[in-house]
């Protein structure tokens, strides 16, 4: 059985679980390969579903399978840590791979963790409740610069993503046409991307170039990053769409 097909299964175990004891149960956070299979097999499960990973447009997410007779509330098992310097005088400027290199040597799961949030004065990292306060009592330096953690709201790291406003122009919404002007790549490119099955839209694998891209599309492509589509507010002269999009720069 090969990874897809475990990822697959141990869903479907999930949402079998979930319907038959009556509560809801989690899943651990999914890369955007694992939350593609999720959105084939979706119509499938068990029980409802639903997906978050603790801020708005989360990269990765975990999902909630939860059963139709259920009378308690219930909230999703993801702390926010933030990271802030404990010596900011002496402090290095560290990036989204720094952070990621510190976390994987203390050994936990890359599951247990969720999307992690670079700022200017501090950064976040969501992760899993269970292993919240191991990092905080771990977690104390990365590369050369001494840190400390200390749990906050969900809703602290959701504002500070770095979003960058952009513009462009465009001869249609069609997702060929968006990623070549995103990121300024030939149409011939961005179709190769597609191809390669390295573009993924709110979480769901795009193989059609024809896509219509809609208002608030979050689209994530393996090597670039990620953006979130805003819309058309108006034309050229010569009759092309000019287009808002914000490109996560964390």
């Amino acid at each position: 059985m090969n990874e897809q097909e475990l990822c697959q299964k141990r869903l479907m175990d999930l949402s079998k679980q979930a319907n038959r004891k009556g509560i809801v149960l989690f899943s651990d956070f999914l890369n955007l390969s694992e939350l593609n299979i999720y959105h084939r097999i979706e119509q499938s499960l068990e029980t409802k579903t639903e997906i978050y990973g603790g801020v708005p447009c989360a990269e990765r997410q975990i999902i909630a399978f939860i059963p139709d007779a259920l009378f308690y509330e219930w909230d999703y098992p993801i702390a926010a840590l933030k990271i802030v310097a404990a010596y900011p005088k002496f402090a290095e400027k560290l990036g989204h791979r720094d952070i990621l290199g510190a976390i994987m040597k203390l050994g936990i799961d890359r599951c247990k963790l969720g999307d992690i949030i670079v700022g200017e004065e501090s950064s976040y990292l969501l992760c899993a409740e269970s292993v919240a306060d191991y990092f905080i009592d771990h977690l104390d330096r990365i590369r050369h610069t001494v840190v400390k953690l200390e749990r906050v709201s969900c809703a602290e790291p959701a504002v500070c993503h770095n979003l960058e406003e952009r513009e462009g122009i465009v001869t249609s919404n069609r997702i060929d046409a968006i990623l070549a002007c995103v990121y300024r790549l030939s149409r011939s490119k961005s179709l190769e991307m597609i191809r390669s099955e390295k573009v993924f839209i709110n979480g769901a694998e795009m193989l059609n170039p024809s896509y219509i891209c809609k208002e608030n599309d979050v689209i994530s492509v393996r090597g670039f990053g990620r953006f979130v589509f805003q819309g058309e507010y108006g034309t050229t002269n010569k009759g092309r769409l000019k287009i808002k999009y914000q490109v996560y720069t964390d």
